[in-house]
């Protein structure tokens, strides 16, 4: 069952967006001088308009599943740090007063688990977890390729391959650049 955040940001972002809902071809066509309405090029051009449309809302589509995504953890990781606050004592904060903001923001005690809520937590926590390793795979493939870079640079250098542009007074230079690149890949702290 899609959220309701997903639910507005579609109702609200896809729904009127196909081009045939806002302009029809004769209405496309009708756009042109008289003398270029016959032309089939204008229903190619309406078509082309058609498919980076479609191609647009396929992206925004993507868009609102990481959205979505993203906010699942935020809000994950807010109930984490309120359950924190919670259990934590607060110096000059009533008991009734915090009982009283409990009840109103409705972020009380969660009721004892039952197969299909803790199903679909555990869902939410795998889809987070994989989205978290996916996240740190790629900044290592990041990383890997700044470090192959930095030292085929290194490497075209040893072998007496230079730049076209480098003269003999900037190849120091270009050498300090590249050594101080690679020990800021290497040094740079991951996550």
């Amino acid at each position: 069952m899609p959220s309701q955040e997903a639910k507005i940001l579609c109702d609200f972002l896809l729904t009127p967006a196909p081009l045939r809902d806002f302009i029809t071809l004769r209405e496309f066509t009708d756009i042109f001088p008289r003398a270029h309405r016959a032309n089939p090029a204008v229903q190619d051009i309406y078509r082309e308009l058609q498919r980076l449309r479609d191609k647009d809302i396929e992206l925004v589509r993507r868009d609102i599943a990481d959205e979505v995504k993203r906010s699942k953890q935020l809000r994950r990781e807010y109930a984490r740090e309120r359950r924190q606050v919670d259990d934590a004592i607060v110096a000059g904060l009533d008991p009734i007063a915090l009982q009283m903001e409990q009840e109103l923001s409705g972020e009380g005690r969660k009721k004892p688990h039952t197969l299909w809520t803790v199903h679909s937590d555990i869902e939410e926590a795998c889809q987070s977890l994989e989205a978290q390793i996916a996240e740190i795979e790629q900044q290592n493939r990041d990383v890997l390729r700044e470090v192959q870079d930095v030292v085929g640079a290194l490497s075209d250098l040893r072998h007496g391959r230079f730049p076209v542009s480098t003269s003999g007074d900037s190849l120091g230079e270009e050498v300090t650049v590249a050594l101080r690149q690679l020990e800021t890949v290497c040094g740079k702290p991951t996550g």
